[in-house]
């Protein structure tokens, strides 16, 4: 990967700490020499930066039933893990993803070097197909059905409260959360208030508010 103005870089300071690195500003990167200012004592100075070396990885992106593969570039020194999000640029888009899980030679785990994973598999997270069960206003579960809203993942849901998508109107009632999402106590939740990220929703369980729901007209 390239550094660019705005980045930080370790490098020792002729100023302040010629022997020890201090983390430096990239100030500008043209001429073939990285202006930087050092955080430490402001001291600005000219540095040839090394070339952070890169790995590519194949990936493959699951969305809605379908699986796109694509080629990324990462750090060759950096660990990825289950769970991380990052933007990977496909034939048909470029779009946000999450791990879900790591590839090797002898089978799939949850973490491991760049250099170990052969593939790492995903799902898109930047705009998700989410699923909802939804029963009617007089509450008779024996006439749920199964929908699915398309959302921004990063949309929040949340327990007791009314969402307005599309032709749907409807209380959230329950979520259940999604195996891979991270910070969450429990796998579902129910108590109004909680809130779930569209991206971390396995199932909604709402209430229909719709006007003409449940009709037999």
């Amino acid at each position: 990967m390239t550094t660019e103005a705005g980045d930080r870089v370790g490098i020792a300071c002729p100023a302040c700490s010629p022997q020890f690195e201090t983390v430096h500003e990239v100030l500008s990167t043209g001429g073939g020499d990285a202006t930087l200012r050092c955080t430490e004592c402001e001291h600005v100075h000219k540095e040839s930066l090394p070339e952070e070396k890169t790995a590519q990885l194949d990936v493959v992106i699951s969305q809605d039933g379908e699986s796109f593969s694509a080629q990324v570039e990462a750090p060759a020194d950096a660990e990825l893990s289950t769970g991380e999000e990052f933007v990977a640029e496909t034939d048909a888009a470029v779009m946000t993803v999450r791990i879900t899980s790591l590839e090797l030679d002898g089978g799939r785990v949850e973490s491991a070097p760049v250099s170990d994973v052969d593939t790492v598999w995903t799902r898109a997270v930047g705009n998700v197909s989410v699923n909802v069960t939804k029963h009617p206003k007089d509450g008779k579960r024996e006439n749920t059905e199964s929908t699915k809203v398309q959302v921004p993942g990063d949309h929040e849901f949340v327990v007791g409260e009314t969402e307005e998508l599309g032709d749907l109107e409807f209380t959230v009632e329950g979520i259940h959360v999604r195996d891979d999402a991270e910070g969450y106590e429990f796998d579902k939740v129910d108590y109004e208030g909680d809130t779930v990220a569209a991206k971390d929703v396995k199932r909604l369980y709402v209430r229909d508010e719709t006007s003409t729901a449940w009709s037999a007209w």
